[in-house]
């Protein structure tokens, strides 16, 4: 081994700590809007198929949006709001009502608070 060079052992790394810090997403409302043609029977089952609530609920929420115009049907982050959003949007029209044309209504807005 005389005069033979070894290779250089490569400097070790210093590790740094990583800190995840995951930031909750901020909270968003899906509410439904009011319109006269659509059934309670109808809400009531979009509300099932779309958010999960039982019926009692649904009819509460119906019973809630035809009073005052709109209601919130669920708190969540953006993407699954929209993606529910959506969903009312393509729920398509109720067939008891004749001059249904289409889906009801619904918009995302940020929870407050």
């Amino acid at each position: 081994m005389d005069g033979e060079l070894m290779p250089a052992a490569a400097p070790a790394k210093p590790k740094t700590e990583r800190r995840s810090r995951t930031e909750p997403l901020p909270p968003y409302n899906v509410v439904l809007l009011d319109d006269n043609d659509h059934s309670y029977d109808y809400v009531v089952l979009m509300l099932k198929e779309v958010f999960g609530h039982p019926p009692e609920k649904g009819f509460e929420l119906a019973k809630e949006v035809d009073a005052n115009g709109r209601v919130i049907v669920l708190t969540t982050n953006l993407e699954v709001a929209e993606l529910k959003r959506d969903q009312v949007h393509a729920f398509g029209p109720d067939p008891l009502i004749p001059r249904c044309r289409g889906s009801m209504s619904a918009v995302v807005e940020p929870a407050s608070g």
